[in-house]
């Protein structure tokens, strides 16, 4: 280095650019607010969106997802603006990544790949990390092909062969061992964490159910006094955390779990069998939702359907409406004018969100708002399922 000159080291912010189709009678709202959430997902694991595409197609494109048309603006957009990858919002086959990356000759990546990478920077525990690795793992093996595109230069035909065919076989068997391996692992790991379960089956065990970044762990720090992480940034929460808390002289067992999301890789569902365990053996779900979202209700459906795959739908739930302070008019928090915050509960238990979904909460997490009341449910909840959960001194 020259004297006196300096350089800038910090790690440069890779940009993105997002693509998404508009397929049947999807309307264009709902497509955008899709592209919203892979922004969100996008900027959670440290890219920056420059562009987004959506493109209206009776079905995606089986080569490339997109038209040609599209495809080649794509194309030159990222040419022009040396843009470092390309993000679609659904899962894309083997061959439309080797194609996509043919054409537009930058990184190429889907919602599942992304998520995947997330919960790989998320990951805390051993057995996070464990289950983040065997969902990598499992989505990489039918994908392995793309990594050895560099061979058809040489194979001078369809596909690749002679020694590039060897060693994707090859790199196919150490992944299938390295599958094996980290299910052996994980299996070993949720004997030991049932064999907890099992210990602890003289007290209500309750647990937090939502869409991502709704505000559960929030929630968890109110009710525990504990200090669970807490951010705005999709799947803060990974692991399970239990927390033993005592509500209206009633001993729980508190538990934060990850967040649901649509289109949620199936390999992590499976992968985080133990985690979801937690739900399934669960007394009593809070199920906790961002009523300031513009499409909760959405995010509901979303929320009951996984439980539906999991086999619990069929648990007690407390539905909590979590950020009534980030509502906006006219049913915005009151300011000093205006009613109290008693009165304004109120006026939201009146509305069609307490009518069609009722028994509901409306509470504050952020700002403390009506936590009384979303204790004392609890209680009742766990003196109906589990009469005997009473603390004795």
């Amino acid at each position: 280095m020259a004297k006196g000159k300096l350089y800038d080291t910090r790690k440069k912010q890779e940009t993105a650019v997002l693509v998404g189709v508009i397929t049947g009678n999807q309307k264009l709202e709902q497509a955008e607010e899709y592209l919203d959430e892979l922004s969100f997902l996008t900027l959670t694991a440290g890219a920056r969106v420059v562009k987004r595409y959506l493109q209206r197609l009776p079905k995606p494109h089986g080569g490339t997802f997109v038209g040609e048309g599209k495809l080649q603006e794509i194309a030159l957009f990222v040419k022009d603006n040396e843009i470092d990858m390309v993000i679609f919002d659904d899962e894309l086959s083997p061959s439309q990544i080797r194609n996509l990356e043919h054409e537009i000759k930058c990184k190429i990546l889907d919602r599942s790949n992304l998520i995947l990478d997330i919960f790989a920077t998320r990951a805390r525990t051993a057995q996070a990390k464990l289950q983040v690795q065997l969902a990598q793992s499992q989505y990489l093996l039918p994908r392995l092909t793309r990594m050895w595109t560099h061979l058809t230069k040489h194979a001078g035909g369809i596909g690749t062969k002679g020694p590039g065919e060897t060693e994707i076989e090859t790199d196919r068997r150490a992944i299938r061992n390295t599958i094996g391996r980290l299910k052996d692992k994980l299996k070993e790991i949720e004997q030991q964490a049932d064999t907890r379960r099992k210990n602890r089956d003289d007290k209500a065990r309750i647990t937090l159910v939502g869409y991502t970044n709704v505000g559960k762990s929030t929630i968890m720090n109110l009710l525990s006094k504990s200090d669970v992480l807490a951010e705005d940034k999709l799947f803060a929460t990974l692991d399970s955390t239990v927390r033993k808390v005592v509500i209206n002289d009633i001993p729980l067992l508190l538990t934060d779990t990850v967040g649901f999301i649509r289109k949620l890789p199936h390999q992590l569902i499976e992968c985080f069998k133990s985690t979801l365990d937690e739900i399934r053996e669960a007394d009593v779900l809070i199920h906790v939702v961002d009523v300031s979202h513009p499409n909760f209700e959405q995010h509901i459906e979303v929320v009951n359907k996984t439980l539906i795959e999991i086999n619990a739908a069929n648990k007690p739930v407390v539905l909590v409406f979590n950020k009534i302070d980030k509502l906006q008019a006219p049913l915005s928090m009151p300011d000093e004018q205006g009613p109290t915050t008693a009165e304004y509960i109120q006026q939201l238990k009146s509305t069609w969100m307490a009518k069609e979904n009722a028994p509901v909460i409306f509470v504050s997490a952020q700002k403390g708002l009506n936590i009384d009341e979303l204790k004392a449910t609890i209680a009742e909840k766990v003196k109906l399922v589990k009469p005997n959960a009473i603390l004795s001194y």
